[in-house]
């Protein structure tokens, strides 16, 4: 029933359909165009609108309504300069608060990693990079930092498209090295090979080119079904 799906749900929902290009920058969100997409009622349209402002996906003036918000190009290099300032700092964290399950993890994904760049089988790489980096973001042991560390990464990959680096064994031998230092406790080594992996893997980063589009009226699938994952 439309009354009992939350709000969560559907900011998820909404804004998966934002970073994937569904709806694009300046796409005019209208509250019962979404409740019907999604197969809600407008309260959880109205509060998920809200959150989503609040991360910056989403513009809300008090006469034109919602929209999809346009980041600058300024904006957009500010976000890799963030990135490039909190990673490390999260990684020098790692270091000090792991838990034997995040290593356990860690050194899973930076297996699997490996592996796949051995075999050629490059299609899950991507979503291993991302795992590696967000299980570390949860090693910091900050609640904060990680959710901070997971919605910087949401509005870059909106932002950005990344090209595949020109030499995927050498990104995964530096996981592995940030890996290492993280499971040894040594937070400054930990801290100055991200910064490094980070600002190695910076020009991979293409902003993209976004054209405004109306909002989208065709009906879709319900938030129930919708993976509820990010």
């Amino acid at each position: 029933m439309r009354g009992h799906i939350s709000a969560h749900a559907v900011c998820t929902a909404i804004r998966e359909d934002i970073v994937s290009g569904v709806l694009p920058p300046g796409s005019r969100l209208i509250e019962e165009l979404l409740a019907g997409r999604y197969g809600v009622s407008r309260v959880p349209v109205r509060e998920a609108l809200r959150t989503l402002e609040s991360e910056g996906f989403v513009t809300i003036r008090h006469h034109a309504g919602a929209c999809v918000a346009t980041p600058t190009e300024r904006e957009a290099a500010d976000l890799l300069d963030i990135r490039g300032l909190l990673e490390p700092l999260g990684a020098a964290r790692a270091a000090a608060r792991r838990t034997t399950a995040h290593l356990k993890v860690l050194r899973g994904v930076v297996r699997l990693g490996r592996e796949r760049v051995r075999q050629g089988q490059r299609a899950e790489l991507r979503q291993l990079d991302g795992w590696f980096h967000e299980t570390l973001a949860q090693a910091s042991g900050s609640a904060s930092m990680a959710a901070l560390l997971t919605q910087l990464r949401r509005k870059i990959d909106w932002m950005y498209a990344v090209e595949p680096p020109v030499r995927e064994d050498r990104s995964w031998e530096e996981h592995g090295a940030v890996l290492d230092a993280v499971a040894r406790g040594d937070a400054e080594r930990a801290r100055a090979l991200m910064a490094a992996h980070i600002e190695r893997s910076r020009p991979a980063y293409r902003l993209r080119r976004p054209t405004a589009a109306p909002a989208v009226r065709e009906p879709k699938q319900s938030v129930n079904t919708l993976r509820a994952g990010n």
